[in-house]
């Protein structure tokens, strides 16, 4: 009778053949996996290396260009726009291909080049009949590129053959733990491949959503060889009960089955529909996939380390401790009847190191933080909800923390909280944050012109980011650009109904347009339908241009999906027609 141990090594379980060449042939190519395996997380530090080399470059080189501009003011003559020109009918728009405007020489390589990136800034259509939402191409080429290396690891000198079924289940299980750091760093709220690279958390989660579904993959690949292994080899000599039954082969089912069913309730239809049971199988059935990876097999060992490792600095260490505050918070209805208004104020002092990671000495704009609100029930003692900070960040010279969030009401706990406002005033939440990333500031800093869109409650975005910008301009004694000196700053917000209005008080919106700010708020969606968004960000895009020639554009969106790609589609078409433009698209998903 065959006995196994979980700390067994892989030959023990083998016997793929009598023949003692074929066994030895077996063992090396086991062996080389085993060194092979390695080298992958050498590239992946490598290609990290690249991206932060490549990040900071470019940073450096827009500094300069900042510097440059700070020393020599930019032409602010009128001059006629190289995408959309003023006819003399009444101030319509005609596209730069209109046949009465000369064409504009442009050198062969630029022109390229402009196709380029906006091939790379288009975001194709959703995939039909699933309706699942495809990133923009140059996320697209990112994640192929990350599936790209895992598949070359995975088949390199591998023989894809019956007789080597172990050793290609060998291979797989190698690069499923091979890929546990990556996964959980990407997962993780603190962690250096955002400082490294400025990117921001829910471009990471991308990646990691779509190394989970490869990583469930390999697992297949390696519970289907290995029962092949049974049926080939060891069938004759054991039956399939006895085979589950061996330490190594149930406790690798238990981890199977437990990334297998994390993946099915990470789906966004089912965390759409039980947010709630989402986060609760998150935590207890990756943790069990870890315990379970451990005892199956000893190699697996060193990769649950690291993965642990990840999970308790970035869990206990930072979100539990370093970040978490307790604050008393008011509540109010807004004017729907659906959205609360969860506020909070403090003075800002000088904390201690420990302290100063958390909320208590400010936040940027775009910045979200995880709240738990312990009053409404029992189960929400436990759980965290990501919400964006509506209210302006404070500046250096602020002595007072005014902290809003704007929460409509779906199901759960956003439904809860409702229910509870409508019989309290106030209550006490715990802050888990700040998050973000400041890559959509610096690329409206970055640029001559601002554009900031914003489809509903995307404004608890886009308000603090349009808020920094003025105030920026208005409280630099040095203005290192033309454009602080005098702000060109548009912002475009689409309301579905006439009281979300109120999300912003209205003597704030007359206060960004006393700054500087074009404030566009078409009609409601409910009552006049959808408006012509592209036409409104080539509005807002080209509305500087008898200000400034030849200007940069930054433009950032938050929204929901569809205004997203529509608005990245427009920005990619104004690219390929010459317009210096970049954007950023503001997108949770979780």
């Amino acid at each position: 009778m065959l006995r196994a141990r979980a700390s067994d090594s892989v030959d023990t379980l083998s016997n793929l053949d009598d023949s003692n060449e074929r066994r030895r042939k077996a063992i090396e190519s086991i062996l080389f996996s085993r060194r092979f395996i390695i080298i992958y997380n050498i590239v992946l530090l490598g290609l990290l290396a690249c991206f932060t080399a490549w990040y900071w470059g470019c940073r450096i080189s827009r500094l300069r260009r900042r510097r440059r501009a700070s020393t020599h003011s930019p032409s602010t003559q009128p001059a006629t726009s190289n995408l959309v020109r003023k006819a003399n009918n009444g101030g319509e728009t005609t596209p730069l291909l209109d046949q009465g405007r000369p064409k504009v020489n442009r050198p062969a390589m630029v022109l390229a080049d402009a196709q380029i990136r906006a091939w790379w800034m288009y975001q194709p259509s959703n995939i039909p009949y699933i309706h699942k939402v495809l990133p923009s191409n140059a996320t697209a080429v990112g994640v192929l590129l990350l599936l790209g290396i895992n598949l070359f690891f995975l088949l390199y000198k591998a023989e894809l053959s019956i007789a080597n079924a172990f050793v290609f289940a060998d291979r797989a299980g190698l690069l499923f733990v091979a890929n546990l750091p990556l996964l959980y760093l990407l997962a993780a709220k603190n962690q250096p491949i955002k400082i490294l690279t400025n990117a921001s958390y829910e471009s990471l989660n991308i990646f990691h959503r779509r190394l989970g579904e490869w990583m469930c993959l390999l697992a297949v690949l390696h519970a289907g060889s290995m029962v092949l292994v049974w049926y080939i080899t060891l069938s004759s000599r054991l039956s399939f009960s006895r085979f589950l039954a061996l330490p190594i082969i149930w406790l690798g089912l238990l981890a199977f089955i437990s990334y297998e069913t994390l993946y099915l309730s990470s789906l966004g239809s089912f965390r759409q529909r039980w947010y709630e049971l989402f986060l609760g199988l998150h935590i207890v059935l990756q943790t069990a996939a870890l315990a379970f990876l451990w005892f199956h097999h000893h190699n697996s060992q060193p990769y649950v380390l690291a993965a642990l490792f990840i999970f308790a600095i970035d869990r206990f260490v930072f979100r539990l401790i370093l970040k978490s505050r307790t604050l008393k918070a008011d509540l109010s209805i807004l004017e729907d009847g659906e959205t609360v208004m969860l506020s909070s104020n403090w003075q800002l002092t000088n904390s201690s190191w420990w302290k100063s990671w958390g909320i208590n000495d400010g936040w940027k704009p775009t910045e979200h933080v995880f709240l738990t609100v312990p009053a409404l029930s029992h189960k929400h003692f436990v759980q965290a909800h990501p919400f964006t900070i509506a209210s302006a960040a404070p500046t250096s010279a602020d002595s007072h923390a005014w902290l809003n969030f704007l929460i409509r009401a779906q199901d759960g706990f956003s439904r809860d909280l409702l229910r509870y406002a409508k019989f309290h005033s106030s209550v006490n939440i715990r802050v888990d944050g700040p998050y973000g990333s400041s890559h959509a500031l610096e690329v409206l800093n970055d640029n001559d012109v601002a554009v900031v869109v914003a489809g509903g409650s995307g404004i608890a975005v886009a308000f603090p980011l349009v808020w920094s910008l003025l105030n920026a301009s208005t409280q630099a004694p040095e203005p290192e650009s033309n454009r602080y000196a005098k702000p060109r700053v548009s912002l475009i917000w689409v309301i579905h109904d006439q009281e979300h209005i109120s999300w912003i008080p209205q003597d704030r919106l007359d206060e960004l347009r006393d700054l500087g700010c074009k404030v566009i708020v078409p009609p409601p969606t409910r009552k006049a339908g959808r408006p012509d968004l592209p036409d409104l960000l080539e509005t807002a895009v080209n509305a500087w241009n008898d200000e400034v020639q030849d200007p940069t554009v930054g433009v950032v969106v938050a929204g929901p999906d569809t205004m997203n790609r529509t608005c990245r589609n427009v920005c990619a078409s104004l690219v390929s027609r010459g317009a210096r433009l970049e954007v950023s698209v503001e997108k949770f998903g979780w």
